[in-house]
């Protein structure tokens, strides 16, 4: 099942399901998350497919959980960690072959899948990230691994913008990233369930229509499974709390500019479209837009 959350013709936020014939609203009001915390899927899959469909060009979709309790953004694809580090001749901690890594990251600063994206104030390095993100179903703690992918309801397309200028400052400091990846996060266009995911989705991004990013979904060192146990390992996740892979080999400028140069694949621009694109999971389509003023903390700081 597919499922995203939209504001309608009236800019009502509501809950619908895709079938062929479109879009189904579930009837009533409530969110996705609340459908989760209530294990209330299959009953609105059910009232949802009695309503008419509603046509998808009518309506915004928003990311399918709006406002998620956390977001925890892993870095498990071996390719891309290699790859990254290999170009600037270093090698891969050997601990990261023994646990994996993440860093929480904005809720706020979610979009939806068809939403702009503002450069970050003050960069001059944007990027996007090709991930896909799990959605907490169901509450968890201290979870082993062979069970913890139970906890998951649906899996989406997710991108981690990134500022890598200001990524790199403010990790001189032993502390992020922060300000370089918390402008943007756009998810969607919907949450699939996770008996509709292949095992081995493609995975595609191109900027302005040239190709730039192709990986695929198995090549995931750590699994899903190993990532909620992990994120819930002290602590608890919760419904609605999204657990992003990490970019998948090939899927960032950062990655490609260090292997094939920067005037092959330029930081993104004001203007630029970028198109993301995951099997089952449906597509991000963010035309790039110019940053916010950056507005200086102190006159001898700027």
């Amino acid at each position: 099942m597919r499922w995203s959350t939209y504001r309608d013709v009236e800019d009502v936020e509501r809950v619908g399901i895709w079938d062929d014939d479109g879009l189904h609203p579930v009837p009533g009001p409530g969110t996705l998350l609340d459908l989760l915390r209530d294990d209330g899927l299959a009953a609105a899959a059910e009232a949802a497919r009695s309503r008419p469909a509603v046509d998808p060009d009518t309506v915004r979709l928003l990311p399918p959980i709006p406002r998620p309790p956390s977001i925890r953004d892993f870095m498990a694809f071996e390719d891309h960690v290699v790859t990254s580090y290999a170009a600037i001749g270093v090698e891969v901690d050997p601990l990261w072959y023994r646990q994996p890594v993440f860093y929480f990251t904005n809720p706020a600063a979610v979009r939806g899948a068809r939403d702009p994206v503002g450069i970050a104030p003050g960069s001059a390095a944007f990027d996007y990230e090709l991930e896909i993100a799990a959605v907490i179903g169901r509450e968890g703690a201290d979870l082993d691994p062979a069970t913890a992918v139970e906890h998951i309801a649906g899996y989406m397309l997710f991108c981690d913008w990134s500022a890598r200028d200001l990524q790199s400052q403010e990790m001189r400091l032993n502390l992020g990233p922060a300000k370089g990846k918390d402008t943007a996060h756009s998810c969607g266009p919907w949450m699939l369930t996770p008996d509709e995911l292949p095992a081995d989705a493609a995975m595609t991004a191109s900027v302005n229509g040239r190709p730039y990013s192709s990986g695929r979904l198995d090549a995931l060192y750590w699994s899903f499974g190993e990532m909620v146990a992990y994120a819930s390992r002290g602590t608890r996740v919760v419904p609605g709390d999204l657990i992003g892979s990490g970019t998948v080999g090939t899927g960032c400028i950062l990655e490609l500019s260090r292997t094939h140069g920067g005037d092959a694949y330029p930081w993104l621009r004001p203007d630029d479209e970028v198109h993301l694109e995951v099997s089952g999971l449906g597509a991000v389509d963010a035309r790039i837009e110019p940053a916010h003023p950056y507005v200086p903390l102190r006159k001898d700081a700027a």
